[in-house]
């Protein structure tokens, strides 16, 4: 099948945007041009003078299936993902039950295979059942397709088990992933320990509860020469000590998540469940931290950190809703509003960081456009203004304080492998 995409516009050098056309045969890009009216397409796909991209990739997701299908299905999550864009996501691994087993981790690629409309990639947790200190067997979950390795939700609190998990890990030729908590340091905690904490009369989170764990490990992973990769980072402290890091020549990598780059604590209006998340949101010097970390390079990539919960267990007050925050249908959507209208970021950068980087740093053939290439492609609407509607979500979970705001850039056409798998005018 021959398939077109005219009308379009992309980034090219120097952030400007140029008039393109893409040629789709066979599920893949087989050529990029400005005029291909000479051919005889079986699809023509108007871009209406919009932003093409190359599919967005997004390595922190959590689809909940199996366990918690009540919070989100890999079906909803998956179509969640191409409702904002994205074409690859890399769904962590705290299900019931845990991925812990290749027998486990295949069983969840049987649902996916079923159910999902975008390519998803699958965790395995680095210790058995999570909370253990039993390594998993890395070989077996790499034969059985496990994309990395992560106990996201609850941190390794064990030095050793880390050491030699990332060990194993470089040993696999796999990545480490961290969420980076010292349970020791948490005290009960529900937000970031500030002046807001104090005035609303909530516990606070500790910064160094995330940057004393991200501290350990950058040594450990000097050590081994593994990969190690700091999920949702959101301190200053953080940021120096992974900077300082990838400086020493250690092979870390990281993420920072939308809702952190946007919100800081004192945005936080009253004891309202939406806006519990882990990591929290921070202060303002915080806030700036990351900006600058993406700036530099000490921060390589964004990730959502989709978490979606039930409505009735998040609509509670900070002490008893879950940890967690929506991100897959308005990621996109915010960073361009919030940071790239206002000259803070480019239209490249973000792209970069949404596509290519994440797809780089873990060798996954995804995040370009290229001929040769899976016509993997979002199309976006920069030029006119929405608002975030929850109503229009296609998860299951709609845990975000983002709705009602207006925004640009919003999600037109996700193909992937040259298959239209999300359309506004579906809707």
């Amino acid at each position: 099948m021959k398939t077109v995409i005219k009308n379009g516009q992309m980034v090219v050098k120097n952030n400007q945007l140029a008039p393109a056309e893409i040629w789709i045969e066979e599920g893949r890009i087989k050529a990029i041009g400005t005029d291909f009216s000479s051919i005889e397409f079986d699809q023509v796909i108007d871009a209406k003078g919009q932003l093409i991209t190359p599919g967005l990739v997004d390595v922190h997701v959590h689809l909940r299936e199996p366990g918690f299908t009540y919070k989100e299905t890999i079906k909803a999550g998956s179509l969640a993902a191409a409702h904002g864009g994205f074409t690859t996501v890399c769904a962590m691994p705290n299900l019931n039950p845990v991925p812990d087993t290749a027998e486990k981790l295949s069983a969840i690629y049987d649902i996916i295979k079923k159910d999902a409309v975008v390519k998803v990639l699958q965790y395995a947790p680095i210790t058995e059942e999570l909370r253990s200190e039993i390594l998993t067997d890395q070989a077996a979950l790499k034969e059985a397709g496990a994309f990395a390795f992560t106990n996201d939700g609850v941190g390794v609190q064990t030095a050793g088990t880390m050491y030699l998990a990332m060990k194993e890990a470089q040993k696999n030729g796999m990545a480490l992933v961290a969420h980076t908590e010292d349970e020791s340091l948490l005290f009960g905690g529900v937000m970031h320990e500030g002046q807001i904490s104090k005035k609303l009369g909530l516990p606070g989170i500790l910064s160094s509860t995330e940057a004393s764990q991200i501290a350990r490990d950058v040594i450990l992973a000097g050590e081994t020469g593994a990969h190690y990769h700091v999920c949702h980072v959101s301190t200053k402290e953080s940021v120096r000590v992974i900077r300082d890091a990838k400086k020493a020549g250690v092979h870390v990598t990281a993420e920072v998540s939308p809702h952190h780059l946007i919100l800081v604590d004192e945005d936080i209006p009253e004891d309202n469940g939406f806006w519990k998340m882990n990591p929290p949101l921070r202060a303002q010097a915080d806030r700036a931290a990351l900006i600058e970390g993406l700036l530099d390079g000490t921060i390589d990539c964004i990730a959502t950190d989709h978490a979606p919960h039930g409505l009735e267990e998040k609509n509670q007050t900070f002490l008893k809703a879950p940890f967690g925050i929506v991100g897959s249908e308005t990621a996109f959507q915010l960073v361009y509003t919030q940071l790239v209208k206002t000259g803070i970021f480019t239209l490249e950068q973000v792209i970069d960081w949404m596509a290519t980087k994440p797809a780089e740093i873990f060798g996954l053939s995804a995040g370009t456009l290229r001929i040769g290439q899976a016509a993997d492609i979002a199309i976006f609407d920069i030029s006119h203004e929405t608002v975030i509607d929850d109503q229009e979500f296609e998860s299951l979970g709609v845990n975000t304080p983002f709705v009602g705001w207006k925004i640009s850039g919003e999600t037109l056409c996700t193909l992937v492998d040259g298959k239209i798998v999300w359309k506004k005018e579906d809707k």
